[in-house]
């Protein structure tokens, strides 16, 4: 197996925001509504923060320029425009930036305005993603979000114009199926919405229970009524067909893009490709080999302290975690590039085999790709075969 070819992207995790989210599991740290202000609420422990991720960032080894930057979170964009704008700084001295490089911001609506936009393109950022996950008022507050729709429809607009005027490169929206009580009829009306918003990209998450959240809780009483199997089949195949017809294509299981405004750094973690991780519960794989960073800032700081090195050259990414990345793109995964010898690949191929004949797999060129839609709509059962074709590989 060839060597892990070296990181050319970064993410940078910002953990604060407003509140959280009744679906959120990630690692965040809420500091009111109000927080987002110069020497506002929460403006000394954002400062405190950004001293140990400068601290991170200064002690990473120096590699090849960097083609892409994420900064994501919590709400990266409480941070004020100079700060943001110190954090690029500092990547860019470390590592240096290539021509064109994609640097993408995360922000809430309601979280900025638009001089606060034009600011942070200003500080170096040249794409957007938008935390919308929904233009129904009614949906937003069930879903613990701050803004409304009047605000995501104006934060669309600053979004177009910016676009229009070259300063802004691309930018995405997101939105959230599968939701509590969601109708068929609904969903088509949130799409009519993201489609009319201008978005040249569209991620679409499934909403997805996690553990310790307020639906987990509110699913154990029995009081979170999520849609039917058929019925989120059905609401994933609709995405696919509107998007597609609509001119966005689906690059990947949650992600479709106009020409030209695929995110870069997107698929670079679903390519198996290595990446810097930065911040307070990232994941870095600056050789394809994981690792996570606590999930406090407590632990965060303690780990920092210890002297963290994950810039060994490691084996690079483990076969399973390729062909689970590698199943999300359209482009698929080829299975001669695994580190596996060749009874484990024919008997992958065995497990797969029924798929092929039900239509959710296909092979083209020797590469095996989930079929659009229903392939990446039940992309669970094929991926399924890769845990236990792993476990059984493993011994487990």
């Amino acid at each position: 197996m060839p060597d892990p070819i070296p990181p050319r992207s970064a993410y940078l995790h910002i953990p604060f925001c407003h509140r959280r989210c009744f679906y959120c599991d990630f690692a965040v740290v809420p500091l009111g509504d109000r927080a987002g202000k110069e020497a506002g609420p929460g403006s000394a422990s954002i400062q405190d923060y950004l001293g140990l991720l400068h601290q991170e960032i200064a002690a990473a080894p120096a590699g090849p320029p960097l083609s892409t930057v994420y900064i994501g979170g919590g709400t990266p964009s409480l941070l004020l425009p100079i700060q943001i704008e110190d954090l690029l700084t500092a990547l860019r001295r470390q590592f240096g930036f290539q021509p064109g490089a994609e640097i993408t911001l995360e922000m809430d609506p309601a979280s900025f305005d638009r001089e606060r936009l034009e600011a942070v393109l200003d500080a170096g950022v040249n794409r957007i993603s938008l935390g919308g996950q929904s233009f129904d008022d009614a949906v937003l507050a069930e879903l613990g979000r701050r803004h409304r729709r009047a605000d995501l429809l104006q934060a669309c607009n600053w979004m177009n114009q910016a676009h229009a005027s070259g300063q802004l490169r691309s930018w995405s929206l997101d939105l959230i199926q599968n939701l509590p009580n969601q109708t068929l009829a609904q969903w088509d009306g949130q799409l009519d919405q993201a489609l009319a918003s201008g978005a040249p990209h569209l991620s679409i998450y499934d909403l997805s229970v996690e553990p310790g959240t307020v639906f987990a809780r509110l699913a154990e009483r029995d009081q979170l009524p999520l849609p039917e199997e058929d019925l989120a089949v059905e609401l994933l195949e609709r995405t696919s067909s509107r998007l597609a017809a609509a001119g966005l294509s689906r690059y990947e299981i949650s992600n479709h893009a106009r020409p030209g405004h695929a995110s870069r750094h997107n698929r670079v973690y679903w390519s198996g490709g290595g990446w810097w991780g930065f911040g307070m519960g990232a994941t870095s794989a600056p050789w394809g080999e994981r690792q996570a960073r606590p999930r406090t800032r407590e632990g965060y700081r303690a780990w920092l302290a210890a002297s963290p090195d994950d810039a060994t050259a490691g084996q690079g990414m483990p076969a399973d975690d390729r062909l689970l990345v590698g199943l999300r793109r359209r482009e698929g995964v080829d299975l001669s590039e695994l580190d596996v010898d060749e009874a484990a690949r024919a008997s992958l191929e065995r497990r797969w085999a029924p798929f092929l004949e039900d239509g959710l797999l296909q092979r083209r060129a020797g590469r095996w790709q989930l079929r659009d839609p229903d392939g990446m709509s039940l992309s669970n059962r094929v991926m399924l075969e890769v845990v236990l074709w792993w476990e059984e590989l493993s011994g487990l």
